[in-house]
């Protein structure tokens, strides 16, 4: 899947312009614990959380995820969007909630990151 067709899935708002929207996801990760992230996400994926500090970008990083989903109407401020883009992370934000965004993503056939 696209991030592109995420963005469109989700009615989201893209909060990075520029951002490669044709860049491929493989899998996705709805979680507010970093910790987990990291213990069972793969290369390629969507982190949907609603944790909005830099550390959520600084953990996609760290697991070469392409994109960040802010669930639940969350808006990120300018630093954590600076440290995105200079990570080339696309960073999206919708007002779903974190199940029915990671309910949508699933049912157009994207895999979780276990």
């Amino acid at each position: 899947m696209k991030i592109r067709e995420i963005y469109d899935v989700l009615q989201a708002e893209l909060l990075t312009p520029g951002a490669d929207l044709d860049r491929e996801v493989y899998a996705a990760c709805g979680s507010d614990m970093m910790s987990d992230v990291l213990a069972y996400v793969k290369d390629a994926a969507v982190l949907i959380t609603g944790l909005n500090n830099p550390q959520v970008v600084r953990t996609a990083s760290m697991m070469d995820m392409v994109c960040i989903v802010f669930v639940r109407g969350k808006r990120p401020d300018q630093t954590i969007l600076d440290l995105a883009k200079q990570m080339d992370i696309a960073v999206l934000a919708t007002d779903k909630t974190m199940f029915t965004t990671c309910g949508l993503l699933h049912g157009c056939g994207l895999q979780g990151g276990d």
